[in-house]
């Protein structure tokens, strides 16, 4: 039970990879607030966490709008007293094409979602976080903020953003105590990834078989991540054995890229 009794705020808790933060933070002992844009996920994610005997609240939030971040903050503070860990994993995935190709409206809502909401969420929680002189923040970057992406620029730049807010915050918040990384997964095998092959294959013209082959020979070890594994690196850094790890961009990714 590395989290017993600490409470953990999961943005985009609702499905996927926060889903599973999630319930991975409910199983090692912490009660879990899931924000997000859809009630019956949220719900659903609430239910299956008071089933491992933990308490949790499903708040119905959009993180790019700060009237309802902040008041989710303030719930949380009154119904569980305190806000141990926030992760940061709200994302989108934006559109597949060259730069020439995008709308701005599209380009704008992906750092909306993907970093002025991490910014937004941050900034409600700190102040708790300096009071009680703990804390943690995690934000869930991507293998992408590390190097070129072609054809995702949107989401490239987001994710090269908040490891840019991850080490700025890490020194900023060090001195109150608070250690502030970011996960950064490769692929990760679901739902998402294959809509992101699909569109990948559209744009290239090649087939999906091809594009996730073309993945898959960029791991060292030819394989996708699980939404697991990332949770299993969430929770490590939320613990104290994460204790003196502040300021780093860990990947999360079979090797990918090497």
């Amino acid at each position: 039970m590395q989290l017993e009794n600490r409470v953990i705020m999961v943005t985009g808790g609702g499905r996927a990879i926060g889903r599973c933060i999630a319930l991975r933070g409910a199983r090692e002992g912490a009660h879990v607030v899931v924000l997000g844009p859809e009630q019956p996920e949220l719900d659903e994610t609430a239910t299956e966490i008071r089933r491992l005997e933990r308490r949790a609240l499903a708040l119905l939030a959009d993180v790019t709008r700060e009237e309802q971040v902040q008041a989710a903050a303030a719930r949380t503070q009154n119904e569980l007293g305190r806000i141990d860990v926030l992760v940061n994993n709200a994302g989108i995935v934006g559109p597949t094409a060259p730069i020439q190709q995008l709308k701005r409206d599209d380009w704008e809502k992906v750092m909306a979602v993907n970093l002025t909401g991490a910014f937004l969420c941050a900034k409600a929680i700190v102040p708790g976080m300096i009071e009680q002189r703990a804390g943690k923040i995690i934000n869930i970057s991507s293998v992408a903020g590390k190097q070129a992406y072609p054809l995702r620029s949107p989401y490239a730049v987001s994710k090269w953003g908040l490891i840019g807010l991850t080490l700025t915050l890490a020194k900023e918040l060090g001195p109150h105590n608070i250690q502030v990384n970011a996960v950064c997964p490769g692929p990760v095998a679901g739902e998402r990834m294959r809509l992101i092959i699909e569109q990948r294959a559209k744009e290239l013209g090649q087939t999906p078989d091809a594009v996730e082959r073309t993945y898959l020979r960029t791991t060292a070890l030819d394989r996708m991540v699980s939404e697991e594994d990332v949770a299993a690196t969430v929770v490590f850094l939320a613990s104290s054995a994460g204790d003196n790890i502040t300021g780093q961009a860990i990947d999360v990714s079979a090797g990918y890229g090497l």
